[in-house]
């Protein structure tokens, strides 16, 4: 069974509630004359509701009713917004400044909307101390609170302990307010030259 409606040939109704070109509604008629209306004026016979009593049939150009669907399936995933997983990994005995860097860059990972999956990974005798870890992952969850929360607990896995954070605001409104944010600096720029 194919998701395509039946169009002209295709449709074995005796008859159909036809609806003109222009969303005009004809009324109930036979499958026959709605043919030869469509053959008159040199469009397809399209169903458009085939589970209605009886079924809803149009007249249109079908190419291009293709074409525009499909234009707009192709804009709806252009708008769609993907979640990305970022990885960041430290290890249990991470200097300061270190940590510092790598905080900045789940707080930029966040505040762009992305989940991030933060991995600590123990070498030799620190796998025998799995709290410095857990230490480490709380401070961090508790230092980005206010752009992200904790999606996943940290949990060992192997030699690694994991935890995933996810950002409170959407994927899509991070990308508009970094849109408004970059064409107010713009604006703010020219107002500086000008």
């Amino acid at each position: 069974m194919s998701a395509e409606p039946r169009i002209n040939d295709r449709i074995r109704v005796p008859e159909v509630r036809l609806v003109g070109p222009n969303g005009e509604q004809v009324g109930i008629v036979p499958i026959a004359k709605a043919l030869e209306l469509a053959r008159e004026s040199d469009l397809d016979l399209v169903e458009v509701a085939p589970t209605a009593r009886p079924p809803v049939a149009k007249l249109m150009d079908y190419g291009k009713f293709k074409y525009e669907s499909a234009m707009k399936a192709r804009e709806a995933r252009k708008n769609q917004a993907h979640t990305i997983i970022k990885e960041i990994k430290l290890r249990p005995k991470i200097d300061p400044h270190d940590y510092e860097t790598k905080k900045g860059h789940v707080v930029r990972f966040l505040k762009a909307g992305d989940k991030v999956k933060v991995t600590i990974m123990f070498r030799g005798r620190e796998q025998s101390r799995p709290e410095l870890g857990y230490r480490l992952l709380q401070r961090l969850a508790e230092d980005v609170d206010e752009l992200g929360f904790v999606e996943s607990r940290p949990k060992q896995d192997g030699r690694n302990m994991i935890m995933v954070l996810g950002p409170h605001k959407k994927k899509a409104e991070a990308k508009a307010e970094a849109k408004a944010e970059r064409a107010a600096r713009e604006q703010e720029q020219e107002s500086a030259q000008g």
